[in-house]
């Protein structure tokens, strides 16, 4: 791992130690942070140079959250989580069912204000930020052990199998239970990185290349998190299918 994404791994863990004084899982704190990662990238690519309009209601966006504090704070959270949960397509997927998971309000402050608001997180290159966040996925694998094998599988194993299979331009990959999206993410960056893509062949690499299937609500909302991290145009081309966290990744 990069040292840059290493850094930044072990300040967000590092907190994770925190809050499970709290009663927090090392699972739960890594979903609060897709949650607030997914509204702060979303305010980041609001303004220039990108200025691409954000998916986030005004009401419930990253701004909203820095403005309040304390039992304010907490309130505002819960209802932006629950409000946001209800919308359709990739804020559907990224926010369905979700809950609040803090005991103390001045601790999601803190991580709010101290860790995720000080890292620019659009203008770091795909492999920190992609590299940070899978870093905390292993992380939660190694901590629980028991059927973690069901959405994280290690990288090295991942890496030595797209390498044996070789994708190619215009094949078509799909994983039919994809689980945090590793063999996905994987064969995109192996193609990438192995041929002189011409026009077409890229946006067909970023737009119809990966198929992957994932049914558990909660594990999917980590592989969309996952792609948007590590594939720059994922947040147009990852789409929600049913009602049960059945999600397919264009």
């Amino acid at each position: 791992m990069a040292n840059g994404s290493a850094t930044i791994v072990q300040k967000l863990w590092n907190y994770c130690n925190v809050l499970r004084d709290d009663g927090m899982s090392y699972g739960d704190y890594v979903e609060q942070l897709t949650y607030l990662l997914f509204l702060k990238m979303a305010d980041e690519r609001s303004k220039p140079p990108y200025n691409q309009p954000s998916p986030i209601p005004d009401k419930y966006n990253w701004q909203s959250l820095l403005k309040k504090d304390g039992d304010d704070l907490f309130d505002h959270y819960r209802h932006l989580l629950e409000k946001l949960g209800q919308e359709k397509g990739l804020l559907g997927l990224i926010f369905g069912k979700a809950q609040n998971k803090f005991q103390d309000p001045a601790k999601l402050r803190r991580l709010i204000v101290d860790l995720i608001d000080k890292e620019n997180w659009s203008i770091m290159s795909a492999d920190v930020k992609g590299d940070a966040y899978e870093g905390l996925l292993e992380k939660n694998a190694q901590d629980t052990k028991t059927g973690a094998g069901q959405y994280f599988t290690p990288r090295p194993l991942i890496q030595a199998i797209v390498d044996v299979m070789a994708p190619k331009p215009k094949e078509t990959i799909c994983d039919p239970a994809c689980g945090t999206g590793g063999f996905l993410i994987a064969s995109h960056e192996y193609i990438a990185k192995h041929y002189k893509l011409t026009k077409d062949q890229k946006r067909f690499l970023d737009e119809k290349v990966l198929w992957g299937w994932e049914l558990v609500q909660n594990t999917a909302r980590l592989c969309a998190m996952n792609f948007m991290l590590h594939i720059e145009t994922a947040n147009r081309s990852i789409l929600c299918l049913g009602s049960k966290g059945k999600c397919h990744f264009l």
